[in-house]
């Protein structure tokens, strides 16, 4: 599998996929003989980006399964081999399959197991006490930490990082984070300067000079590639995440959902002709999968735009194509036939690309003309601007009582909250007490984590308009189709996150103390010392300036595909100080980000009264 699009930025990231690649095939080849893995579902689509079936294949792998409760299937193997996330509940589905493959008898097999990203003493723990821990051959741990999606992305792709640092008080996922920034300085030298905002980031730095400090000198000596890490805490900016991203990319996410770079759409869609004319049997029922990244030209050219500016550049790729597939009737000798019929693959390729395309945005166009969408879209860029933010909105009103989807209704509520630094009392005892009346007291909870997150709150000091205002946050004039800012991902409004990160690269982040001063969390910066003999020096570009440096921000709970396309528009611009490369513990939208601090509270059932006064009649 070609990781092309992973090699084009101005640090390889490709390199970080093979060492993921040979470590796993390392893991694997602990285990002699034909192999089944047995693989944690959460983890497929991960591990799809880093190494396909055709490898695994060459390393003795012959099946693979999902890890589910119950039996596993029939499989004429020497090893089965379990790679999972360290969680309890997944070791009493790892120790099911073991004792009922031992209970059906047949030729011995070898059990092995891998933690993903790292081995747990509580997940060990566990496995003795459903006996089956003396059955593994290994346990061990595969440190996939950092996943490369692009040329200027990665992800560690880990659920649940904001609930359990903000919720349940688990900082594990920052361990992983500091680990996984151990990893990239072991492969592109150490980062010279670490900046950060928030407690978990301040967490993470000091986990990661610690384990420098262990390392006592014996680090790789590579020339530092990477001139700067900032970390960024997701409660410095929650405001970012809730509002409706508009990019194409953000689109799609908020629509169909994005998954390790593949998002399913609708099967009838992509329907030929002849299938839409051949009746139902002749439609294709399963989804239709596509891969989005960068190795696709037109959607590396779509994706950070504005939807406004889809419709444009979809029409002049057309216009384009054609003229292209034109060419041929003036193509008259040998030699220029040749040149066009080698030129047909990529043609063809590309015609296929804007068909899909075309029909995605037709798609979202769909969605985004309709009232209801509007309706929402208004709103929130009216709470944006700090309009009507301390009252009880009569659109999230009728919404309720419409019964709309919760996690819109909690979403909207949110931004309100948060442009306004919490709501009047009486006004969040209003939304509450709708909201728990309408779709149930089970959602007792979920409100009850929203507030410890931070995002529901009771009114407090009102400091978001100063920051609104310091850091230009919502600008009017904004061009969608030819953009001169940041903001032209949500029409207007800049993410607070990455107005941080252009500060920190000019004019510095001494500009805005007063505003560092009322974001949650400290502010930071720390040098790292590196050798005399490894200092990176400056290279110029033509007309003798220095090539921007490269700065590695790395979101720690989550950072949307807006926030992904405001960051390569600063990297894009002409007078950049700096080239981005975007890390994250995982990608996330409104929908998604709030989906992870839902609870719901399941009631007991009630005793069946009709049994019981039978029971009694016949007393």
């Amino acid at each position: 599998m070609a990781a092309s699009h992973l090699s084009g930025g101005r640090v390889n990231l490709a390199i970080l996929r093979e060492a993921a690649r040979k470590e796993l095939l390392e893991c694997l080849d602990k285990c002699d003989g034909t192999k089944a893995v047995v693989w944690d579902e959460q983890l497929t689509g991960p591990f799809g980006l880093i190494a396909e079936y055709s490898l695994l294949k060459e390393h003795e792998v012959d099946k693979m399964f999902q890890l589910r409760p119950g039996r596993l299937p029939a499989a004429n193997v020497n090893n089965i081999v379990f790679l999972c996330r360290p969680k309890l509940a997944l070791m009493e589905i790892v120790a099911q399959n073991i004792l009922k493959e031992e209970e059906t008898g047949g030729s011995r097999k070898e059990f092995h197991i891998f933690f993903v990203p790292r081995k747990s003493l509580l997940c060990e723990q566990k496995l003795k006490e459903l006996g089956v821990y003396g059955t593994f051959s290994n346990v061990d741990e595969y440190t996939l930490d950092l996943i490369p999606f692009d040329s200027d992305l990665l992800s560690m792709e880990i659920d649940s990082t904001f609930r359990d640092c903000y919720l349940e008080d688990d900082m594990t996922s920052m361990y992983y984070a500091a680990k996984s920034l151990m990893s990239v300085q072991a492969l592109y030298g150490i980062i010279p300067t670490i900046c950060g905002k928030g407690d978990c980031a301040r967490h993470v730095a000091d986990m990661m000079l610690r384990m420098r400090r262990e390392l006592a000198g014996t680090e790789p000596q590579i020339t530092p590639q990477i001139d700067c890490l900032l970390l960024l805490d997701r409660t410095v900016d929650l405001m970012t995440p809730l509002p409706t991203q508009l990019t194409y990319e953000g689109l799609i996410d908020e629509i169909f959902g994005i998954n390790n770079t593949s998002v399913k759409l609708p099967p009838e869609k992509f329907a030929s002709s002849k299938q839409q004319t051949g009746g139902p049997q002749e439609m294709p029922t399963e989804p239709k999968k596509l891969v989005l990244n960068s190795a696709e030209e037109l959607y590396a050219e779509a994706r950070d735009r504005n939807f406004h500016a889809i419709g444009p550049l979809l029409s002049r790729k057309a216009k384009l194509i054609s003229a292209q597939f034109e060419e041929r009737h003036g193509a008259k000798t040998v030699g220029e036939i040749k040149q066009f019929v080698s030129r047909l693959p990529h043609m063809q390729a590309a015609k296929i690309s804007l068909a899909n395309h075309t029909t995605i945005a037709e798609m979202i166009k769909e969605v985004t003309d309709s009232d209801h969408f509007m309706e929402s879209l208004t709103v929130q860029q009216e709470f944006l601007n700090g309009i009507d933010t301390d009252k009880v909105n009569p659109y999230i009103e009728d919404c309720i009582a419409r019964k709309e989807p919760i996690i819109k209704i909690l979403r909207l509520v949110c931004i309100q909250s948060v442009a306004n630094n919490g709501l009047k009392q009486k006004t969040l005892d209003y939304y509450k007490r709708e909201i728990l009346q309408t779709y149930g007291y089970e959602h007792l909870i979920t409100l009850n984590n929203l507030e410890r997150a931070g995002l529901l709150t009771i009114q407090k000091q009102r400091t978001y308009p100063t920051s609104r205002k310091t850091l230009r946050l919502m600008v009017d004039d904004v061009s969608e189709q030819n953009p001169n800012d940041i903001s032209y991902v949500f029409s207007g409004y800049a993410p607070l996150s990455v107005r941080l990160a252009q500060f920190l690269a000019r004019p510095g982040w001494r500009s805005i103390e007063e505003v560092l001063k009322i974001l949650p969390g400290p502010t930071f910066e720390e040098a790292q010392r590196i050798p005399v003999g490894l200092r990176k020096k400056r290279t110029s570009v033509e007309g003798g300036s220095e090539s921007p440096k490269v700065t590695l921000v790395y979101f720690l709970g989550g950072v949307t595909y807006a926030e992904i396309a405001a960051l390569r528009f600063l990297s894009q611009q002409e007078d950049s100080l700096s080239d981005y490369i975007i890390a994250t513990t995982k990608i996330i939208n409104g929908h998604t980000w709030l989906e992870g601090l839902m609870d719901t509270l399941c009631p007991a059932p009630f005793p069946d009264t009709s049994t019981a006064s039978k029971s009694k009649g016949r007393r």
